[in-house]
């Protein structure tokens, strides 16, 4: 399993994953559909509960009105009075009745059912006065008083209250109808549906997560795939079963890895066919280059006793032979590295000996500055050291200014040895591109003497060792720095080739010379 899929393990749901956003979208629709559904349905019930218990109460006290309290003598004496509301309650839990009337001289007289619970300060004063509110009859009014009702709270329980008078002089009753049973109705109803939108709420995640399994488990092999495909497993193609969108997006999945895998079967083909060639031409073209070699060496010798119309024609023969010997090992060398049978041979070194034969080797001593100590020993390829110094002191040298200086620096575990120059630079344009290979600066030069391979060739050893070149401007805009990074013990720092001396590591005919990139 792949760092990256650890980490996503290890992390645990995050907003961003597709599961929990399926989750948090499934149960906020089911919370939202859940609690408009209850909230209906319990206004609903609420409406109608109440309702009907106060249509009931309004119907039952409107009768006892007109039975009892209508048929009550003009003036009633309080005794008269409090039998007629006896006579209404007529035992009715939960229904109290409270009459008033006028003797003359306007004392008033009340007559309660139950005096305890029900008074006439239990009345809203609104209810009082719509009740006594005398209106004209006309086409829209057949009575001048009608019966008046409305819901009270009295000491925290819900309680209805109605009211009428009797016309022509009767006396005005009032009705207290406890609603606490129907409170305790619609609080069950509220719990009831309170449960069914946890219920709903558990149920639509359990459903989102059913949901997400059956539609991220095709992705997630599509992902693992894919990733694969990208590791480089050409032949990794996905199981399809069924005709919906997924299936068809693993349909082209296969259609397209297919297509890869041929392609990049062609493309190994035909560079593989590439670099056959190439190492092929180089070794056909050594053994005349050797002849030639030997005969532009003669003719170099001799060259101060030859006819001076002669003598520039042979120096171009001479100058043309060695580098096209330059190129074909040059050659031989990328189809080496490009085959992988480039080798790293190791030894333990002193770095500071290493450059200083390198510099000597190619009498250099009077361009070059040196700042390394001695004694830093380092475990490196001395001979791919040297190419890869020889490449960047000579690229220095032909395109930089003098003096060109070479410090080395070690850390607990890297090399560091910065080549820098004190020539213009290298332009912006061309720092992306001068590891790579035949790259020239100028266009207009294609016959410079370099091949534009020396740099590749040296960022390539410098990778074999599991280390790095970087090309960059001194940042006080004179020249340029190069600077080659190398670990103290590749073997220890990397699971690379390297291994003892063989035919393809070692050699003197494998050395390269410097070549040019700007």
């Amino acid at each position: 399993m792949s760092g990256a899929a650890k980490r996503a393990m290890l992390a645990g749901p995050r907003w961003t994953s597709l599961r929990l956003r399926l989750v948090v979208v499934f149960a906020v629709v089911a919370l939202t559909a859940a609690v408009s559904a209850s909230g209906i349905a319990y206004w609903l019930n609420r409406e109608a509960v109440l309702t009907r218990t106060q249509d009931s109460a309004l119907d039952s006290f409107r009768d006892e009105m007109r039975r009892h309290a209508a048929s009550l003598p003009p003036q009633p004496t309080p005794g008269e009075l409090q039998g007629g509301a006896d006579l209404m309650v007529n035992g009715k839990v939960g229904y109290s009745v409270l009459l008033l009337d006028e003797h003359d001289g306007g004392k008033p007289v009340v007559a309660a059912s139950d005096a305890d619970r029900f008074t006439l300060d239990d009345v809203p004063r609104r209810l009082q006065d719509a009740v006594n509110d005398r209106q004209k009859i006309g086409a829209g009014n057949s009575a001048p008083y009608h019966l008046y009702w409305q819901r009270i709270e009295l000491d925290g329980k819900p309680y209805l209250v109605g009211g009428s008078r009797i016309v022509n002089g009767g006396p005005t009753g009032y009705m207290l109808k406890s609603l606490e049973n129907e409170r305790r109705d619609l609080n069950t109803l509220a719990w009831s549906l309170g449960i069914a939108i946890a219920l709903a709420l558990v149920g639509s995640a359990l459903l989102a997560q059913a949901a997400a399994t059956m539609v991220l488990k095709p992705v997630r092999r599509l992902g693992d795939a894919a990733r694969r495909l990208g590791e480089g497993k050409l032949e990794t193609r996905l199981r399809v079963s069924g005709t919906d969108e997924l299936a068809e997006l693993a349909r082209t999945f296969n259609r397209t890895a297919e297509a890869l895998e041929k392609k990049v079967a062609d493309m190994s083909a035909r560079e593989e066919s590439s670099r056959r060639f190439v190492a092929d031409m180089s070794h056909e073209l050594r053994t005349p280059l050797t002849a030639l070699t030997a005969v532009t060496e003669v003719l170099e010798d001799e060259v101060d006793n030859l006819d001076p119309m002669i003598a520039p024609a042979v120096n171009l023969v001479v100058s043309e032979t060695r580098r096209l010997g330059d190129l074909v090992e040059n050659l031989m060398e990328v189809t080496r590295f490009d085959a992988g049978t480039a080798k790293v041979v190791l030894d333990t070194v002193d770095v500071a000996d290493q450059v200083t034969a390198c510099i000597d080797a190619r009498a250099w001593l009077d361009a070059v500055e040196l700042d390394a100590e001695r004694g830093i020993m380092v475990r490196l390829d001395p001979r791919r050291l040297d190419v890869i110094l020889a490449n960047l002191i000579g690229n220095a040298l032909k395109h930089g200014g003098s003096p060109v200086k070479v410090s080395v620096r070690v850390a607990e575990d890297e090399l560091s040895i910065e080549v820098r120059d004190h020539g213009p630079g290298i332009p912006a344009e061309v720092l992306p591109h001068v590891f790579d290979r035949f790259y020239k600066a100028s266009a207009s030069r294609p016959r410079s003497d370099g091949s534009g391979l020396g740099l590749s060739i040296a960022m390539e050893n410098a990778l074999a060792h599991g280390g790095a070149i970087t090309a960059a401007n001194s940042p006080d805009g004179d020249g340029a720095v190069f600077v080659l990074r190398l670990p103290r013990d590749p073997a220890a720092s990397a699971d690379d080739g390297t291994e003892s001396a063989g035919p393809e590591a070692g050699g003197p005919e494998d050395e390269r010379g410097e070549e040019s990139a700007r």
